[in-house]
């Protein structure tokens, strides 16, 4: 599972999540620290410098030699463990981003497949691929530089606090002002920032389906209309950003120009003391000079503002994937002796309100063949997934073989179900490959004869490298009867004893039904299997027909005895029957 949801601080949960790394990271902010140390010591050497030049009494040669020595040993040291610091933070940040995309990778099997079904791909790609990248800048500089950037003028500071307390508040002055405006832009920050991420998501959807789409839009002529959808939300996207920039500007540049500004207090004020007598000219000269090393490095700071307040969104996108509830099911497999499937009162919400399933109870005996009927959204495909495993059923139970789902291990639930869908998908790979993902151990002629068996071998042999045919991305180079009949073939492959087949018969033109009927036919031999059907006269041969509306089973029983006693069923058969002779007689 993920972390525990205790409300952390976004860096915090960042260094909860590189926790793998954190020697390495402690090493970069340590190295990082004495190079800014050892980076003081040319503005030391500097000041000493210029105070021995103005003195009355000149130092002998050998004094330069060595503070030059000294400001060269500095920067050279400064520059090599700086390089050393960020080689290591760097390392350490890929690190990091792998194990977040491998933990994140590793958690969508866990969550509730429908879950992830339900998921914008888009939505999905931005926080794996895009959102987790941006953490890089966070994880490699912010811990090292920001440290260093801002433990330098602290020393800088304290430094001069003992050379003369006066002198060191002076050259703080400009930077609190400068600030002042820095966090005029940072009260809405966050908030702005989220609002970027949810127009970036919006138009990272609206890309995929644009693409996804596009034989569908070329296909309707909807191309305007759909291409207007689209550069729609890339212009929104755009527009947020500038207006985003605009509204951050002159504050922004304000703070830049005010902070580095420390010598308007420093020189006039530090001239009056030394004419005073109560400033010693040394002690003048090094202020001036080491409060140039203040303004410089809390500015550079300033540039993680943005990453540091990127990082809020970031972590919990991150979070809602690791934290999300998983299914919880038993860890050792089960004996499972019959498939009989028991529905138990099973009421289920997806968004926790408003019930798609309401107080359902059914029983389906091992090896017979069911089939579910009803509108569109009256819940008949959500009943049928809960059996799967997409999701757990919150309220009630269902059971196969007497045990409840949530006892079976999922592999083991999901190995006993073969979910064929209407929507077939397939992967840009060789046919061969994709029916074999029913069963990865089976044989090449094992392959061919599944394929045999649910009428795919004809159209194989016409293509011209049969078996080793890529098909595309999602199966695009082939026809939807061709997708079917390969999901029919994967099913028949995997061989699992309850088969459920949603709408499997959907996209099928009449001269394919006979050979995608003939497969169906084969698949579910000797199996349990429910079978969701549009087409009544599919499934007029069922042991039980479960009548579905609202969320319940309102009739069960044969096609006979629900054509007498369903006046609901009746009018619908009624109306498929119309439609053949209407498609019939076109």
């Amino acid at each position: 599972g993920g972390f525990p949801m205790e409300k952390t601080s976004p860096m915090r949960r960042l260094w909860q999540l590189a926790a793998a790394e954190h020697r390495r990271l402690r090493m970069a902010i340590a190295l990082a620290a004495i190079g800014v140390l050892a980076g003081i010591v040319p503005y030391w050497a500097a000041a000493k410098m210029i105070t021995a030049l103005l003195s009355e009494t000149p130092a002998a040669p050998h004094f330069y030699f060595i503070l030059c020595l000294a400001a060269f040993v500095g920067y050279a040291l400064r520059s090599i463990l700086y390089a050393q610091a960020l080689a290591l933070s760097h390392r350490a940040a890929f690190a990091v981003l792998r194990d977040i995309r491998t933990r994140i990778l590793e958690k969508l099997p866990k969550l509730p497949l429908g879950v992830v079904i339900q998921h914008a791909s888009g939505s999905m790609k931005h926080t794996i691929v895009d959102q987790v990248e941006s953490m890089e800048r966070t994880i490699a500089h912010l811990w090292p530089e920001l440290t260093a950037n801002t433990f330098g003028p602290l020393c800088i500071f304290v430094y001069l606090l003992i050379l003369d307390g006066r002198m060191a508040l002076l050259s703080l002055v400009s930077i609190p002002v400068g600030m002042i405006f820095m966090a005029i832009v940072m009260r809405d920050y966050e908030e702005k920032y989220a609002g970027a991420v949810q127009t970036t998501n919006e138009m990272n959807a609206a890309v995929v389906e644009y693409i996804g789409g596009i034989e569908v839009i070329k296909a309707f002529n909807q191309g305007a209309a759909s291409y207007e959808k689209f550069s729609e939300k890339v212009r929104a996207n755009a527009s947020y950003y500038y207006r985003w920039m605009l509204h951050c500007q002159l504050p922004m540049s304000l703070g830049k120009v005010v902070s580095p500004t420390i010598l308007i207090t420093v020189l006039p004020v530090g001239w009056l003391l030394y004419q005073d007598g109560t400033l010693p000219m040394d002690v003048f000269i090094q202020t001036i000079i080491l409060s140039l090393g203040i303004a410089g490095p809390l500015l550079a700071s300033l540039n993680f503002i943005d990453a540091l307040a990127k990082v809020g969104t970031t972590v919990d996108a991150v979070d809602e994937f690791l934290s999300a509830e998983e299914q919880r099911h038993a860890i050792e497999s089960r004996p499972i002796e019959t498939t009989d499937i028991i529905a138990d009162h099973v009421s289920f919400s997806y968004d926790g309100t408003k019930n798609v399933l309401n107080d359902i109870s059914l029983m389906i005996p091992s090896g017979t063949l069911n089939a579910f009927v009803g509108e569109s959204g009256s819940g008949k495909s959500t009943l049928a997934r809960l059996i799967a495993g997409y999701w757990d059923v919150k309220s009630g139970m269902i059971r196969i073989g007497g045990r409840d789902l949530k006892d079976i291990p999922l592999p083991q639930l999901y190995d006993m179900v073969s979910f064929v869908a209407q929507d077939t998908y397939l992967f840009d790979d060789t046919i061969r490959a994709n029916i074999r993902l029913g069963r990865l151990s089976a044989t090449d002629a094992e392959v061919e004869r599944a394929a045999e068996l649910s009428g795919c071998a004809d159209f194989i042999r016409r293509l011209a490298h049969g078996y080793d045919t890529v098909v595309g991305s999602g199966g695009s180079h082939l026809s939807g009867g061709e997708r079917q009949r390969i999901a029919i073939a994967r099913a028949m492959l995997k061989d699992a004893p309850i088969v459920i087949l949603d709408e499997a018969t959907a996209y099928i033109d009449p001269e394919n039904e006979a050979i995608i009927q003939r497969a169906v036919a084969q698949l579910i031999t000797g199996k349990t299997v429910i079978i969701i059907a549009h087409r009544l006269s599919t499934i007029t041969d069922a042991d039980t027909i479960f009548l579905i509306a609202d969320g319940t089973v309102s009739a069960k029983g044969t096609h006979a005895q629900l054509l007498s006693d369903s006046s609901a069923y009746r009018s619908m058969w009624q109306a498929h029957i119309r439609a053949k002779d209407g498609e019939e007689n076109a």
